[in-house]
Parts: C-alpha cells; sequence; structure tokens
C-alpha cells in the first residue's frame, strides 16, 4: 500500500487529506524552509549539568565502574573537545565500527534528504514485510546515537517530517482517529521513472491487530527535547507547528472522562509490546513514557495563551500521577507482604486495599523473585486485578524520567543485579519477566505462535533495551551494571548478525523469526558505549527531579527486610 499526504508547507496551516493521496505535490518546499532558516549562534551546552549527575550518585559523588573509570562530574569529557567519530575515542571494539557502517546502511533519503532508518536490513529474510519502513519507536535510539556524534540534520527532518504526518485525516474502517495521533511507521517509495518519492503513513490500520500506538506521540516529544537539548539551538521546539503538535498530542491524553484514576488507560498492542500480552488497562510503559513527555513537554512549551491553560493542567496530572504511580505501582518486599495480608471487601476512604486484589491472585513465582533488597514498579495496576511482571522499558523510564524517587531507583537497580541471570542472562535484557505458559498463554496472547514462552514479547531478550539500561544505571551511579551488560552484549551481537530478540530463559538462543541487522539493536548498543564513554549525554534522555513533587517515601520499603 503506498498511501501519502497532501498538506500545506510549515508556517500555514496545514490542510488535512485522506492518507491515501499523493504527499509528493505538496512536499516542494522539502522541509527546506525550516532547514534553511538561520541557526542561533548559541554555544552547545552541557546536556547534563554538574549537578544532575551528583545528586543520583546516592550515598556518594564519585562513581567508579569495574573498568576504574571515574564517572564523578569533574572527570566528564565537555563539549569543548572535538566531535568523536566514537571509533577510534574509546575502546576500539571491532563492534563499534561495523555498527556505525550497518547503522547508516539502514538510513532512508526523502527528496535527497535524510529522514529516519529503516527497522531492519535483512538480506536473508523472504518477507520485507514492514522492516522497510521508519518506525518513530524504532527511530529514537538511532536519534540519540545520531546526537551524539553531532548528526542533527536527520533529528530535525524526522521530527518534521512526522509533525507533518500527524496533520493527516487519520481514518480506520470509517472511524477517525484523534487529531493529535502520530503514526506507528512511514514508509518512503521511490519512482525512478517519474522521479518522485511518495510517503506512505501507518496509523494503526495496516498494524498486527490495528491497534493505533499510544506511545509513538510520547517518544516523538522525548526525541524534539533530546535534539534541543543537544544542539542547544531552540528554534525547532519553538515554531509554531512543533509548539502545536505538542499541544495536539497532550490534549489527546489529558482529556477528562469517566476514568478515576490518572494514568492513562489504553489497549492492548499500543506501544513496543505491539502484540496481545495482557497489558490492557495501564501498562507501566505507557505510564513511564507518558509521565516523561508531560515533563519534556513542560520545558519546551510556551506560556502563551495556547500554552498556558495546557501547562497548567500538565503540572496537575504530573502531581496527581507521580503520586498515583510511586503508590500503587511499587512493589518491594514490604509492600509485597502487605498486599499477602490484605482483606478484602473493603469500602470507603478507609480502605487499605483500594483496588480490592484478592491476596490468592498473587502468583507464586513472585515471593520467590522479590530479594530482601530491591523493588520495581509493576506491569499493571487495575479492579481486582495485579499484573506483577517486571517490564524493562517503563522501569528504566520511570528512572530516567525521575518517576522514580532516588530511593526507588537504587531499589530497581538492587533487583537487577539480584536477579541478573533471569533479567539479564546471557544476552541484555528481558522485556518482561516471567514468560506467560500452558493454558495462560492461549487465554492471554490468543494461542500467538511468535510470543510463545520466552520468546518475542513473552519474556525475550531485546538488545535495544541495552541503551535504557546503560542511562539509567549511570543516573543512579551505577555504570559497573552497563558495563558488565554491554561487555555480554558484544560477545555476540556482531557475530550472530545484530538480531531483533534473543530466545529462551538466558537468551541464549538467536530469536526464531528475529531479523537480522535490525537497526534498533545496532543503535541501542552505539548509544550505550557513547554513554558510558561520555555520561554528560546523559542529558538530552534524562529528567531531574521536581522538587515540588514530594516523593512519598523518605526511603524505599526494601530497606527494611
Amino acid at each position: 500500500m503506498e498511501a501519502a499526504v497532501a498538506s500545506a508547507p510549515i508556517g500555514g496551516d496545514m490542510r488535512k487529506a485522506l492518507s491515501h493521496t499523493s504527499m509528493a505535490e505538496q512536499e516542494d518546499f522539502d522541509l527546506s524552509r525550516l532547514l534553511n532558516k538561520p541557526k542561533l549562534n548559541i554555544d552547545r551546552q552541557r546536556s547534563f549539568d554538574d549537578r544532575s549527575l551528583s545528586e543520583f550518585s546516592i550515598g556518594g559523588n564519585i562513581k567508579v565502574g569495574m573498568d576504574g573509570y571515574d564517572y564523578s562530574p569533574g572527570m566528564r569529557s565537555g563539549f569543548d573537545t572535538p566531535l568523536s567519530s566514537v571509533r577510534n575515542s574509546f575502546d576500539p571494539h571491532p563492534i563499534v565500527g561495523e555498527a556505525w557502517e550497518a547503522l547508516r546502511r539502514s538510513v532512508v533519503h526523502f527528496k535527497g534528504l535524510p529522514v529516519g532508518t529503516i527497522a531492519a536490513y535483512d538480506h536473508a529474510s523472504e518477507e520485507v514485510l514492514n522492516y522497510d519502513q521508519v518506525f518513530v519507536r524504532d527511530f529514537v535510539p538511532s536519534a540519540l546515537a545520531f546526537l551524539m556524534n553531532g548528526e542533527y540534520d536527520i533529528v530535525k527532518n524526522f521530527l518534521l517530517k512526522t509533525l507533518l504526518l500527524q496533520g493527516w485525516e487519520k481514518r480506520i474502517d470509517r472511524f477517525k482517529l484523534g487529531e493529535g495521533v502520530m503514526p506507528a511507521s512511514f514508509k518512503v517509495s521511490h519512482d525512478p521513472n517519474r522521479g518522485k518519492d511518495t510517503i506512505s503513513a501507518d496509523f494503526g490500520e495496516s498494524a498486527i491487530g490495528r491497534v493505533a500506538p499510544v506511545d509513538s506521540g510520547f517518544w516523538w516529544i522525548i526525541l524534539l527535547r533530546a535534539y534541543t537539548k543537544s544542539t542547544g539551538d531552540t528554534f525547532l521546539a519553538d515554531t509554531a507547528e512543533c509548539q502545536k503538535g505538542m499541544r495536539l498530542i497532550l490534549s489527546l491524553c489529558l482529556s477528562e472522562g469517566f476514568d478515576t484514576f490518572p494514568t492513562l488507560l489504553c489497549a492492548d498492542g499500543c506501544c513496543m509490546i505491539d502484540r496481545r500480552m495482557g497489558v490492557y488497562g495501564y501498562p507501566i510503559e505507557i505510564q513511564a513514557l507518558f509521565f516523561m513527555a508531560l515533563k519534556s513537554a513542560l520545558s519546551m512549551l510556551k506560556h502563551d495563551a495556547q500554552g498556558k491553560e495546557l501547562i497548567e493542567r500538565i503540572v496537575t496530572r504530573l502531581q496527581a500521577l507521580s503520586y498515583h504511580m510511586r503508590s500503587y505501582f511499587w512493589l518491594d518486599f514490604q509492600q509485597l507482604n502487605d498486599i499477602y495480608r490484605f482483606k478484602t471487601e473493603e469500602y470507603s476512604h478507609t480502605a487499605v486495599n483500594k483496588f480490592n486484589v484478592i491476596p490468592d491472585s498473587i502468583p507464586d513465582w513472585v515471593f520467590d523473585f522479590m530479594p530482601c533488597k530491591g523493588g520495581y514498579f509493576i506491569g499493571n495496576v487495575s479492579p481486582a486485578r495485579m499484573d506483577f511482571r517486571w517490564f524493562a522499558l517503563g522501569n528504566c523510564v520511570a528512572i530516567l524520567s525521575s518517576l522514580a524517587t532516588p530511593e526507588q531507583s537504587v531499589a530497581i537497580m538492587d533487583l537487577i543485579e539480584e536477579r541478573w541471570e533471569e533479567l539479564i542472562g546471557d544476552m541484555p535484557l528481558k522485556i518482561c519477566y516471567p514468560a506467560i505458559e500452558n493454558h495462560e498463554w492461549r487465554i492471554v496472547t490468543g494461542c500467538d505462535p511468535k510470543n510463545t514462552r520466552w520468546s518475542y514479547h513473552n519474556g525475550g531478550s531485546w538488545p535495544v533495551l541495552i541503551w535504557l539500561l546503560t542511562a539509567a544505571s549511570i543516573k543512579v551511579g551505577r555504570p559497573q551494571i552497563a558495563r558488565r551488560a554491554v561487555d555480554l552484549a558484544e560477545s555476540r551481537l556482531l557475530k550472530d548478525g545484530f538480531p531483533e530478540y534473543y530466545d529462551g530463559k538466558l537468551g541464549r538462543y538467536v530469536g526464531k523469526q528475529a531479523r537480522k541487522f535490525q537497526t534498533w539493536s545496532i543503535a541501542g548498543y552505539l548509544v550505550a558505549k557513547m554513554l558510558l564513554e561520555d555520561p554528560s549525554h546523559l542529558g538530552m534522555i534524562s529528567l531531574e527531579e521536581d522538587r515540588a513533587m514530594k516523593p512519598l517515601l523518605k526511603r524505599s520499603s526494601s530497606w527494611t527486610c
């Protein structure tokens, strides 16, 4: 399917058109009107100030990794040094050069301009499916790698292109999606005979399960902030178009209705776990990304007539969301013991068991999995049901966004170290733990053959997650965790052809349907390496704790064991 768009050039009102019309005719401006605007003469600022790194070093300012590297603020390399090629800037592991070459092969061009990276560059695969498309969530680690290497244009082009796609009229089976929905992906098609390029976007109508992506808009806002922090240039974020794009995304998510929770109600398959895995309701991944996007937007929205009211709504929601997540999604030894002793059928404001969770519904594995020292945000909380599974992306983003308190962040890292074999194994990192099996698997996944136990989204190991683990561990002051995980990845990634995912309890086997040269596996590794080399890059995707949001707990309950 080749759907495309017709829209007015940036600077005017975006005209909506059906997603099956041609985009080539309207794209004559080639993004040039914004790309050719004079850049502000701003010196590149440190993306991670001296204060922030020390504040998240619980128990001291000096952080020494397994390799003896000093991560104290005074030792970080600054932006006044020449940009590194990465290949020669630190330990020249053979995989680094190969990874950069593979990443550059995946770059997609529209009318001569780089606008993103395809999902996978697997020549051996018989079916291309949608792996030749640019996915919003997949491009984020690629974008961060390019930003860290001083290559800004591809990120800027991507942000502008997806912003234009947001302006399409989005209809699926005669039903119109919200105006702020960002596409899950887009495909660039080249017509050599006509000499024209066209773009087709997918808002969920072509996705497996026909689910619209909730996370795309959040990743777009997070990436816009990363671009702004990396370049020091606020021009792009200040444009009327970017301001409108942020307002549309957030207005869609901040709408008021019947829900009594500040969390965001979502369908199964709306995030990185894009197949049915029983995450319907309030999945931790979406709540953490929602929180991070709200905080990122808060730093970029203008305090004008249009932005002021939205800013007030964001502040109110952030306070409620942080309280809710820290109170009801957090699980450590003490909290698990409290739930185990819950009474049911409680009423009124004095109820302790607010969601009427039946203690007998606690799965047996949780009691063995939970260490005395450590904790994590569980997968989901809804009436009469708690999903106790551990999800990697949600917990790492909770640390990076400061949704987790400093004490909770430390407890998450304690859990990862205590349960290294289960969560890391032979290949970082489990997307979730544990896998669902047997009769439960049939019911929850609908017998999905790709999501069999310890495979794909059902407990598979995903190398892309190593960049999130690295960023989170550096922020908490535990870079040795990242170094150990990166060493594991380097032992196999290149030899195995940078696969999409690994199978098995320990992640020992290349996934049975995994694509080779999966772009975000490549980019995730590069971002992890560059973060370890220069932790100041962390500022692109790390947010400080808001002092106005007082943590619920002075100290994590996990320390009471």
